[in-house]
């Protein structure tokens, strides 16, 4: 892809991620302002990928990338489902740094939830690493870092916004789960 377009695409979408998150960058403290940074360095990472998307489609790096790409969209496709069945959405919850799905009144504690507290997140972990072994460079690695330690930034403060709102039930939940991927992290 032209370096032109590439230029275009990040600035019409970063215009697009500061327009979501204007309220949540007035307060560092909130998870969403990290969020705008992760989903900064994920555009970055695709954008540097894009031209190896499709280079030597069989190769280990390339096969890993897709099961990392898949396993990213069914933990965000499980997540919104189960966050639109069981966590009782109200608008109403009006907290800054909450975007739409976000406004959740109910603790959501069953399916990809049950094993992990952020599915979300964890989907935008799988999905950097993913876009990350599509073409493995210094600048690619760097951002994967950069964004993986953003998320567990941004879980930690989503944490302790959940735990003002739900209290003890969240805290019981922390025990019982892993923040990212089950067993493990």
């Amino acid at each position: 892809m032209p370096s032109i377009y590439k230029v275009i695409i990040f600035v019409i979408v970063t215009i697009g991620i500061l327009w979501v998150s204007r309220s949540s960058l007035r307060d560092p403290q909130s998870h969403g302002f990290y969020r705008t940074f992760v989903f900064e360095s994920i555009l970055i990472l695709f954008l540097l990928a894009v031209d190896a998307w499709f280079v030597e489609p069989f190769s280990p790096p390339q096969i890993i990338s897709r099961v990392f790409l898949i396993i990213s969209l069914v933990l965000i496709i499980q997540g919104v489902r189960l966050f639109r069945e069981k966590g009782k959405i109200n608008q109403e919850r009006n907290e800054p740094a909450l975007v739409g799905i976000e406004r959740t009144t109910e603790l959501v504690t069953t399916g990809v939830y049950k094993y992990i507290r952020h599915p979300f997140y964890s989907s935008l972990l799988f999905l950097g690493w993913g876009i990350l072994l599509k073409d493995v460079n210094w600048i690619s690695i760097f951002l994967a870092v950069i964004t993986t330690a953003l998320l567990v930034v941004m879980a930690r403060k989503e944490e302790s916004e959940n735990l003002r709102y739900f209290d003890e039930k969240y805290q019981v939940y922390m025990q019982k789960t892993k923040m990212f991927i089950p067993t493990i992290f």
